[in-house]
């Protein structure tokens, strides 16, 4: 999917992408249903990495309720889904995998070729490290 043209490319306007972004920091810092350790958005879907203080159903609806309220309002969309119905999750099993999933998350747009370095890509957990 992360090589997928196929999709809405919704994420594309930055209105909509800090809509999503503040409901994942939303969910961590003020709901406190999670710590949010890596991320990424790219045009048509999203990573994250997160270790859960909360049921991962009320974790996704809390992060998707919120951002698709906000951005259909940005997108002058009513009655609508923003998101797919289905998500994927995994357990990480351990130091080594859980270094494995951050490098994948945050190297995606540079994997697709929007941004050389991870760093470079906004829409992420890795964005402004090393400078």
């Amino acid at each position: 999917m992360d090589l997928a043209v196929a999709g809405p490319p919704s994420l594309k306007d930055e209105r909509v992408a800090q809509c999503v972004v503040d409901a994942l920091r939303y969910g961590e810092r003020e709901l406190g249903l999670y710590e949010l350790r890596a991320w990424v958005l790219m045009v048509n879907h999203v990573h994250i990495l997160i270790y859960p203080k909360a049921s991962l159903s009320r974790i996704t609806k809390a992060i998707k309720g919120f951002s698709a309220r906000q951005t259909n309002a940005i997108l002058g969309r009513t009655g609508e889904p923003f998101w797919q119905d289905e998500s994927y999750d995994h357990w990480v099993r351990g130091a080594e995998e859980e270094a494995r999933i951050v490098r994948y998350i945050e190297e995606n747009p540079v994997v697709v070729g929007l941004v050389e370095r991870a760093e470079d890509w906004r829409w992420s957990s890795a964005f402004g490290r090393g400078e």
